[in-house]
């Protein structure tokens, strides 16, 4: 919707929010991934590696996240990498601020393996992803180079949850880094990259 109004992304949503948790973890993952006016527009596709960023809020199991994930598109082979993912997370009280930042970083970590490669694949009459060649997941390799995780402490509010809240906003937020990278959508997961470079290619 933003991108069809013609506006940032994230000053789209906060035109719109009324959630006082939500404008809070939205502005704070943005003000922590240096987010500018440049980033709301779609990439020139020049060269051989594309570079993009993409948003995704979200609100559930009395947790707020925002993640900007910012990737590169290896245009010859589809591969892409996560290069940075910052992260704000409000899950009301935090108990243990360092366990909580391990948890969210396994989130970003579990969610681009899902976005990425995991697919379970058949044929007509059986699952044939029987071995970790034929699902592939996520590895050193494709982590990213940074998690920059922002954790905002609400003292005087019940803590939430925080074994998804931060995985489930990655798929989308990727797909949008995607789309300032490449200025196509692409809407079927895994973002695998003979995917990609199909999409590229079209």
């Amino acid at each position: 919707m933003a991108a069809a109004a013609g506006q940032d992304p994230i000053a789209f949503r906060l035109k719109y929010l009324t959630d006082p948790r939500e404008i809070a973890v939205l502005k704070a993952a943005a003000d922590k991934a240096g987010w500018g006016p440049e980033d709301a527009k779609p990439r020139k596709m020049s060269g051989n590696i594309l570079r993009g960023r993409g948003v995704l809020m979200m609100s559930g199991y009395g947790t707020y996240a925002a993640v900007i994930a910012d990737i590169e598109i290896n245009k010859q082979t589809g591969r892409i990498s996560a290069k940075r993912m910052t992260v704000a997370h409000d899950c009301g009280l935090i108990i243990n601020p360092l366990s909580l930042k391990l948890v969210v970083e396994a989130n970003i970590m579990q969610g681009l393996s899902r976005t990425l490669l995991e697919e379970v694949q058949f044929d007509r009459t059986k699952v044939t992803s029987t071995d970790w060649v034929n699902y592939p997941i996520a590895d050193i390799k494709d982590a990213p180079e940074a998690v920059d995780v922002v954790l905002i402490d609400r003292k005087d509010m019940a803590s939430g949850g925080a074994g998804e809240p931060s995985l489930i906003t990655v798929p989308a937020a990727v797909a949008n880094a995607i789309y300032n990278a490449t200025g196509q959508r692409v809407r079927r997961f895994p973002f695998a990259a003979a995917r990609v470079k199909k999409l590229l290619t079209a």
